[in-house]
């Protein structure tokens, strides 16, 4: 969230720094991330003055030039050779003297120097619109009016103000702080009550607000009151839909928000301001004169502002004229009600909808705009007269506008009033200091809470209509703390902390283990989205397409099931550092996976090993060993030794649709995972050129191993061991894995461990 510093000052009279002021913010829970100067013009034409154009004729040695005298101040003119074709005797310009630097549209710095053209001296430079960085206009200089004092700075004579910006990093539930209002509250609240001061919020006044006339109206019809809570419009005629003056067009832009025309910058500059999303309506498209808010029709098409045709569910709530839609509530306009150039009457909306509905519905439709942002988490239903009416009074101003109806004001659910009883011992308990009765009262006040019934040891508070989110005794602790001062809370000398007694079997305890057991055999810890793309998982036989579980609104068609396998994750690591010049990877990832399974849709836990490259680092003495099958399967073996399960694992080779040399692990004859080489198909649908190993193995299962294992001992033996070597000649069909469970069958009580060191 951007706010202008000198856009928020008309709220509250201050003389902080926004640097101070960042601080104050900060602490009562609207962190400020960062401050940064904001200029209207790239270093604010320092060194640009207004000169007056004294003398004018023709450069001896070229037709297209002009050697101009030029008044700076009381001191003697300067000669400026100039190439533009209006220049002439008496005109007032804008002068950048030598040593100035002019920062142009196109991006480019310029820095004036004394300089000899032709063969006559310059010394500085009458500026063009474009090479002051203040518009696209290069056809001439930029002739200033008669009254501008010559020696005056540019800055100065075409009124620029610098500012500085507060980016916001707003918590979800603060949307009364997603406008300039909400946040000089907090400002004046802590202001006066840290520092005794006697600041007053100064909120925009709609006093002046009357009716001009009654020469249109429109009819509006609430037809969904579940979905909507408040519905309020007003009609105005005899506008004229142009550029907005300068100091709108500022506003906007220091917040980032490019200026469209005035009657769309005043919905954007009131939305910004009050934190209440408003609509504008060409009234004269509106069919029939009517207005009527409803669910849509199944399959209903809708064509909104970027000319793409949508599909409507019954569950989308639009603004709808006499026929068709004009408008997907709170999320997006169309095409044909839309504000134009021709535009001479408008109907402006100012609603309060229910969150619930338009997060569905922006979902559903993949739409994400600042009215639907505001919305889905709530807005004030109590400040949308006062945002209409700002906003009327505003284009009245900058568009000309009459108002030409009466203000419709319709209620859908009623806002239920939220009471809250505050004990001033659970005050003490969840702040961890004291704070007087007398104290919370006042900041309570200051926030504009009201007190309904006070007692000795309580009192009871009504919340007011802008923090939708408080309705519990903590978040009204909270709001008390966040004004006192998280950072007035006395650290403790000592910090009591009991033991705390847990099972090493665990399975958070286990999970932890696998984790740091990896990470110091080298492996870095990955995380990867859940989403992947359905087609890809089909093409490689990674799963069926009626075994995927599909999102209903998909971010993307590449992001649009969730993911049937760890691999597809650990490839898009792997390419990520290879593109990196990072070759030689470790890599390991926790998280789920999803399928169905007749018709049921099963999540699985897993842990996926990557490993690729070389398996030791350039060394004068190093060979250039690629990781191999083995060498991922080892690490496998290590991890099962820490976790108790080598002796009950078991491998056989298996065919896999995405591996190649792929064998089956089973502990205790349940399956617990895979090994193997991707195969190279389906490393080729990742662009990855190099053999990457991988382990999939099932958490869930290594979990549930080590439950069923008990730990045994057994006393150290009197006699020494003996090692025997037998070298055997076998068909090539033979695994060692079959050898070593037969020497374990025929011998169990001997036989203490067997290994194979040679073929």
């Amino acid at each position: 969230m951007r706010i202008s510093w000198n856009w928020l000052q008309q709220y509250v009279a201050t003389d902080l720094t926004p640097e101070a002021a960042a601080e104050i913010l900060t602490s009562t829970g609207l962190e400020v991330e960062s401050v940064s100067p904001y200029e209207p013009v790239p270093g604010m034409l320092s060194g640009v003055v207004v000169g007056e154009v004294v003398a004018c004729e023709k450069h001896p040695e070229a037709d297209r030039l002009s050697l101009c005298r030029v008044k700076l101040s009381e001191d003697d003119p300067v000669q400026i050779v100039c190439g533009a074709p209006n220049v002439a005797v008496g005109q007032k310009v804008l002068v950048a003297t030598v040593g100035s630097v002019l920062h142009m549209n196109n991006g480019e710095s310029l820095t004036i120097k004394k300089s000899k053209i032709r063969g006559r001296e310059s010394h500085g430079m009458i500026c063009a619109e474009d090479e002051l960085g203040l518009g696209e206009s290069h056809d001439g200089i930029l002739v200033l009016d008669p009254s501008a004092q010559v020696g005056k700075a540019a800055a100065d004579q075409l009124e620029l103000t610098s500012d500085h910006v507060l980016e916001i990093g707003l918590t979800p539930n603060r949307t009364d702080a997603m406008g300039h209002v909400g946040v000089a509250r907090d400002l004046v609240a802590a202001l006066n009550y840290r520092s005794n001061a006697r600041l007053s919020m100064r909120m925009p006044s709609v006093d002046a607000y009357v009716q001009d006339d009654d020469t249109r109206s429109i009819h509006v019809e609430l037809q969904a009151p579940e979905a909507c809570l408040r519905y309020a419009g007003v009609t105005l005629t005899n506008v004229v839909v142009g550029p907005s003056p300068e100091w709108l067009q500022e506003r906007l832009l220091t917040i980032g928000l490019k200026p469209i025309n005035n009657v769309v910058d005043v919905t954007n500059f009131v939305q910004h301001e009050l934190a209440q999303p408003l609509h504008a309506f060409d009234a004269d498209r509106l069919k029939d004169g009517r207005i009527i808010v409803r669910l849509a029709s199944k399959d209903e098409p809708f064509v909104t502002l970027d000319e793409k045709e949508r599909k409507l569910d019954p569950n989308d709530l639009v603004i709808a004229d006499g026929s068709s839609p004009a408008c997907i509530a709170g999320v997006f306009g169309g095409l044909v009600s839309g504000v134009s150039e021709g535009t001479t009457s408008v109907f402006l909306e100012s609603a309060c909808f229910d969150p619930a509905f338009i997060r569905r519905t922006a979902r559903r439709h993949g739409l994400n705009t600042d009215a639907s942002f505001r919305f889905e988490r709530g807005v004030d239903p109590e400040i949308t007269l006062l945002a209409l009416k700002r906003a009327a009074l505003l284009l009245k101003e900058v568009a000309g506008a009459r108002i030409s109806s009466e203000i419709t004001d319709l209620r859908g659910k009623p806002a239920e009033k939220r009471e809250v009883l505050l004990r001033y011992v659970d005050v003490d308990r969840l702040t961890g200091t004291p704070i007087e009765a007398s104290a919370i009262k006042r900041i309570l006040e200051l926030l504009e809470f009201r007190v309904i019934k006070e007692e000795e040891d309580q009192v009871l508070v009504e919340v007011p209509s802008y923090r939708i989110d408080v309705d519990r005794p903590a978040d009204v602790i909270e709001e008390i703390l966040r004004i006192h001062g998280f950072d007035q809370v006395p650290i403790p000398e000592r910090l009591m902390c009991p033991p705390v007694l847990q099972d090493i079997l665990s399975p958070e305890r286990m999970r932890h283990a696998i984790a740091e057991h990896l990470a110091s055999r080298g492996f870095r810890e990955i995380m990867t989205p859940s989403l992947v793309s359905g087609e890809r998982c089909v093409s490689s036989a990674a799963a069926e397409a009626d075994e995927l579980v599909a999102m209903a609104n998909p971010l993307s068609s590449e992001l649009d099931v969730l993911r049937p396998t760890m691999i597809f994750g650990a490839l898009q690591t792997v390419l990520h550092n290879l593109n990196r010049q990072q070759r030689d990877l470790r890599s390991f990832e926790r998280g789920r996976i999803y399928g169905k399974r007749k018709g049921k849709i099963q999540e699985v836990d897993r842990v996926c090993l990557a490993m690729t490259g070389r398996r030791y680092r350039d060394r004068w003495r190093s060979t250039d060993d690629k990781y191999a099958v083995f060498d991922v399967k080892a690490e496998v073996e290590s991890l099962l030794e820490r976790m108790g399960l080598n002796a009950s694992a078991s491998w056989e080779p298996v065919e896999h649709p995405l591996l190649d040399q792929a064998y089956a692990m089973s502990i205790g004859g349940r399956p617990c995972g895979h090994v193997g080489s991707v195969r190279s198909a389906v490393r080729k649908q990742f662009d990855v050129g190099q053999e990457v190993l991988i382990a999939d193995l099932d958490e869930g299962e290594l979990l549930k191993a080590c439950e069923r294992g008990e730990v045994e001992y057994k006393e150290l033996n009197r006699f020494p061991s003996v090692r025997r070597d037998l070298s055997l000649l076998l068909d090539d069909s033979v695994r060692y894995e079959q050898l070593k469970s037969v020497a374990f069958q025929a011998e169990r009580k001997l036989l203490h461990a067997m290994d194979l060191f040679d073929v």
